[in-house]
């Protein structure tokens, strides 16, 4: 496996049995990694590869003069912890830190001006960012601010500072669904969680065939049809609404994913996936950046799994390299972890869950009468 973030890459060995060799050296070790430089050569079996490194030096993308503005991950620090209210300069109050991880940090906020509620997410890009990779991932956001549906979070603005950028998306007053099953104990009911994936496959159905405008680097403005999110998993899938009949929304359309593939995250790709891993299928972790829609629909039926049962479909055993796991090991049929499911519910999971030689159903509504049809 090769890991490439420019201009740092490496080699990994999965455990091949002919063994990968650098520079005339067998990799060892667990894990057995090495980092690359130019010149390097690497061989696998009679395939011998040359690594060349090229450092293009883009140009960095500089804010004009103005007031020094403190970055909206520091927020809440002041003189009192992180939830007392502060005001933001973009006309924001951030009144509490909902949630942080290796990108970013998510805040709950009030528009000064209308006095709205919105979560207000910041990314950092690691190190300068260059202005092909600013507009690029700006570009994806705004096919994601394009999505307007009930079951899918809605993004209002967004901007970037430096190496800054920020949005504004709808507010979900319950959290995630990772959040939800952590307190009703570690599972939900066969009818919470059907209920939950068959909003997601709503939101999911819109979005595969959606007409978005795409602005393309010289300018003009094109349609694309349809976004795969590519991150499906219990913390992307957030609810809100009344507490007896919430509201399933899915959140950050595609973003975390197009943040790391620009490069603006500092992160391996591999490295990146981390928790994401147990929910996606081997063609996803071999293609991820082409994945289509049968990979989010994977990924659904994985959550379904997850919600019933308390596991990722597949085992990871401490120690074992995660990325080896998802292109070697099948998932345990759901009923050896939950043997009261409903037989023709477990089958259907089942089936779902092979990706070899292709993923089954291929549509978000295939898949949404078929759960209809088992229940």
């Amino acid at each position: 496996m090769f890991d490439v973030n420019p201009s740092h890459l490496r080699v990994k060995d999965l455990g091949s049995r002919n063994g990968t060799y650098v520079n005339g050296r067998p990799l060892k070790g667990s894990p057995a990694v090495r980092e690359l430089t130019d010149g390097d050569e690497i061989r696998l079996g009679n395939a011998l590869l040359l690594v060349t490194v090229t450092d293009t030096r883009p140009a960095t993308v500089r804010c004009p003069p103005g007031p020094r503005r403190r970055p909206a991950h520091a927020a809440g620090r002041r003189g009192g912890g992180r939830n007392r209210p502060h005001r933001d300069p973009r006309g924001y109050q951030l009144l509490q830190e909902l949630g942080r991880g290796g990108q970013g940090v998510v805040h709950l906020a009030r528009r000064e001006e209308t006095g709205e509620l919105l979560a207000l997410k910041t990314l950092s890009a690691h190190g300068s960012v260059s202005r092909a990779a600013r507009d690029g991932f700006l570009r994806e956001f705004d096919c994601t601010r394009a999505l307007r549906h009930r079951n899918v979070v809605a993004f209002h603005g967004g901007g970037v500072h430096g190496s800054t950028f920020y949005f504004t998306c709808e507010f979900c007053r319950w959290g995630s669904v990772a959040d939800r099953v952590v307190r009703a104990g570690g599972r939900l009911s066969v009818e919470q969680a059907l209920a939950i994936t068959l909003q997601t496959l709503r939101g999911l159905d819109y979005a595969h065939a959606a007409e978005v405008p795409v602005r393309l680097p010289d300018g003009t403005v094109a349609v694309r049809r349809g976004l795969v999110h590519r991150d499906i998993k219990p913390q992307n899938l957030l609810l809100t609404g009344d507490r007896e009949r919430m509201t399933l929304k899915i959140a950050d359309f595609g973003l975390a994913k197009a943040f790391d593939s620009a490069g603006l995250s500092g992160h391996t790709l591999t490295g990146a996936m981390g928790g994401s891993l147990a929910f996606m299928p081997r063609g996803q972790v071999i293609d991820f950046k082409y994945a289509r829609p049968e990979a989010d629909l994977w990924a659904v039926t994985a959550c379904l799994y997850w919600m019933l049962t308390g596991s990722a479909p597949r085992d990871f055993p401490p120690g074992a390299d995660p990325v080896a796991v998802v292109l070697r090991e099948p998932p345990v049929p759901v009923r050896d972890r939950l043997p009261s499911l409903p037989r023709r519910l477990a089958e259907l999971i089942d089936a779902g869950l092979v990706d070899r030689p292709r993923i089954t159903p291929t549509t978000a509504c295939g898949l949404r009468g078929a759960i209809r049809r088992a229940m």
